[in-house]
């Protein structure tokens, strides 16, 4: 994973939260009225070429706006490490 990037779990909550937030019909703007930040820090948060994302009290917030549990944005299943830390395959 480069600097840049979001891991694979990070990616999948940003898209699973804009999936939702798109279902209900609501903006970024909205999401971003209700974490008390700009339109286009959620844009960067929703862009896979930006390194921002969303940390555990902007979750927090956003299943409160989606009415939705937290729980809602993370997978079933774990994802599998392809790299553990200080090994290389």
């Amino acid at each position: 994973m480069t600097k840049n990037k979001k891991s694979e779990i990070e990616q999948f909550v940003i898209d699973k939260i804009k999936e939702i937030r798109i279902e209900k019909g609501l903006s970024q703007e909205d999401i971003a009225s209700a974490l008390d930040t700009s339109r286009g820090f959620v844009g960067q948060v929703e862009s896979c070429n930006h390194p921002t994302k969303y940390n555990l009290n902007h979750l927090n917030t956003i299943a409160n706006e989606l009415e939705v549990s937290i729980k809602d944005f993370f997978p079933e299943k774990p994802f599998s490490e392809t790299k553990k830390k200080g090994k290389n395959k």
